[in-house]
């Protein structure tokens, strides 16, 4: 590992101390580049996802994705912990949090207002970042890339019902233009650009290109951990103590998930190529799908909005714990084991 790679938590750090001032100051340039979106996906951090993305794109072999499905247990997992296991516990969390823990120091109402936001995102298992997530963790591209397909395929059926259910709302509009934008942007395109480049050069190059592309992909990173605390610095400042309440559940239930996830990766002996990435998607959040769907229902200035929001704050320096810990227990795993 470069210098880069080996003080990335710091640089991380750095970034969002540099995204809030940045907001703060330039409060004017932060709102013009969040206007740039298209169905409510932000295009600037669509981009630098890209820039994240695409390495791993490069990995992807077409031929070996139909070996995937002699392995189910890695998609199996996947399901089970993010439809079965999250919701219901975030919701739970939530529940106990603002209505006993944290009863006294948060009206009733506003209090209700972030667990639905909470419950949102509990119901948003992640599309997008996964892949620098399995990247860090040098996953299996192929079964990742089956896995977060397998997800959002899920998750069109599935996200509304369970929503519906947890909040007790009869009918939720679901911004599927949100969401088919966010498979597109972030699935399809970077996928049909990695597997062009294969298509046209050689495996020598390919693999140089991988190299170098690699500090690209971190800065790509750093820069949307600025983006992302620039467009919130305001809600940072001002509501301070509300982040910090609704920020310990949502870490709670973060590590949380990815222990159960990882340790029924251990139990059923999955290599790690393929634990790693089956814990992250259940950890990291969709959270352009929970913070449209939570503005839809409540409001923009909702409190429902306001932990969506404070879901994408913590987001990043929670998966690089995550990403650090499964590299320092890769061992846990076997390394070519059969995982069927």
């Amino acid at each position: 590992m470069g210098v880069f790679e080996r003080y990335l938590s710091v640089w991380v750090a750095l970034a969002i101390g540099a995204g809030v001032a940045l907001g703060l100051v330039l409060p004017g340039v932060f709102a013009a580049v969040a206007g740039l979106e298209w169905a409510r996906v932000n295009l600037v951090v669509a981009v630098l996802i890209w820039l994240m993305v695409y390495p791993m794109m490069l990995k992807i072999e077409p031929s070996c994705l139909r070996d995937v499905g002699r392995r189910p247990k890695g998609l199996a997992l996947t399901l089970i912990v993010n439809w079965l296991v999250k919701p219901f516990t975030m919701a739970a969390l939530g529940v106990f949090f603002f209505d006993r823990v944290f009863a006294g120091l948060v009206p009733p109402a506003d209090a209700e207002q972030y667990v639905a936001g909470m419950i949102l995102l509990g119901v948003a298992p992640c599309t997008a970042m996964v892949f620098v997530w399995s990247q860090l963790t040098e996953g299996d591209p192929n079964y990742t890339l089956v896995q977060v397909s397998v997800n959002d395929l899920v998750m069109i059926f599935a996200f509304a019902p369970i929503a519906g259910l947890l909040l007790g709302v009869t009918s939720i509009e679901v911004p599927w233009e949100t969401l088919f934008a966010s498979v597109v942007i972030f699935v399809v395109i970077p996928l049909a650009a990695g597997m062009a480049t294969r298509a046209s050069t050689t495996a020598a190059r390919l693999d140089a290109l991988g190299r170098r592309l690699k500090p690209s992909s971190i800065v790509g990173l750093l820069l949307t951990v600025v983006l992302l605390f620039g467009f919130q610095a305001q809600t940072i400042v001002e509501s301070p103590g509300r982040v910090v309440l609704i920020a310990i559940p949502l870490l709670i239930q973060s590590y949380g998930i990815f222990a159960i996830g990882y340790g029924l990766a251990r139990v059923l002996k999955l290599p790690f190529e393929v634990a790693a990435p089956a814990a992250m998607i259940g950890t990291s959040n969709f959270f352009e799908l929970a913070v449209a769907v939570a503005i839809s229902l409540f409001g923009l200035g909702s409190g429902a909005a306001l932990a969506t929001v404070v879901g994408v704050l913590i987001e990043v320096p929670v998966m690089l714990s995550l990403v650090a810990f499964a590299n320092r227990t890769r061992g846990w795993f076997p390394v070519a084991a059969d995982a069927r």
